[in-house]
């Protein structure tokens, strides 16, 4: 099973330059994949939660592929009806393409209503829209001498029955965020199920779940995963695996804007995890 980290690229501490210590250290700590996330209007909404200045993920992205080597890189989520499908298409075919097959396209629908009427888009069609655009960007890649995207996988983020129906057609993984795994395991067979019908196979497992290491367990029947000792999270990982998991994301931020000027504790914390779940 393969581990990701969540990068985050927005904030008052993140710049070029601590975008790039990011993607070394993650590298170096020997992660698999590197993501970001979307938004492209800071509005009252978003900014409650990732203030900017908040880094475009394509432009960021590039820049971390430039700077590395080895490690995939990905978006956690793109915002799929924020950008006309052929533009998505374009970007995303040239960046795994210019980093040498090394992109997972993550999609999803949104929720930030001001950014949706920020950039006139109707925040109730937003579902429909992720869904026609989808269709677009995979009848543009299928002309490969001019997009040339190669082997793009696209994970679709959500727990709703949409977003379960629509990576059952669409995705080639299942990216839903901050889950607990109970829930993962009553609902993984139900997606299953779904590709099943749509006579595709079942989508990898890439769940993307907390990293708050704890000195003592979290006894919560809520316990989300990723959350508690380093113990509880490596039979975190044991368990994901078990479900036949593909990759893992981790997600370090805590919602405090904070975080960003010191990124060295969350590079402890991913420090940790790859010492013990290598040795594990």
């Amino acid at each position: 099973m393969l581990l990701g980290v969540n990068v985050p690229n927005f904030g008052p501490g993140t710049d070029p330059g601590t975008l790039r210590r990011w993607a070394l250290t993650v590298e170096g700590l020997g992660f698999d994949l590197l993501m970001v996330s979307d938004h492209v209007v800071i509005t009252s909404d978003v900014a409650e939660r990732y203030p900017a200045p908040f880094y475009d993920p394509f432009a960021t992205l590039s820049w971390v592929a430039g700077a590395t080597s080895r490690i995939r890189i990905g978006t956690t989520v793109l915002i799929v009806p924020y950008r006309h499908p052929l533009l998505v298409a374009r970007m995303a075919a040239n960046l795994n393409d210019l980093s040498g097959g090394r992109l997972v396209l993550g999609v999803g629908v949104g929720w930030a209503r001001q950014e949706f009427e920020a950039l006139g888009v109707p925040y109730e069609r937003r579902g429909r829209l992720t869904d026609e655009h989808l269709e677009v960007i995979r009848a543009a890649w299928a002309d490969d001498g001019d997009y040339r995207s190669g082997d793009v996988p696209i994970w679709v983020g959500g727990s709703s029955d949409a977003a379960l129906r629509r990576t059952a057609r669409f995705g080639e993984g299942w990216h839903p965020l901050h889950s607990t795994i109970p829930w993962l395991r009553q609902t993984w067979p139900r997606l299953k199920a779904l590709a099943a019908e749509q006579g595709r196979p079942a989508p990898a497992l890439a769940p993307r779940i907390l990293l708050r290491i704890t000195d003592s367990p979290v006894t919560d029947p809520g316990r989300r995963a990723g959350e508690g000792t380093i113990d509880q999270i490596l039979d975190d990982l044991e368990q994901l695996s078990g479900l036949g998991a593909d990759t893992v994301v981790f997600d370090t931020y805590n919602r405090d804007p904070a975080e960003t000027l010191h990124p060295e504790e969350a590079w402890q914390r991913l420090a940790t995890v790859a010492a013990h779940y290598r040795g594990h």
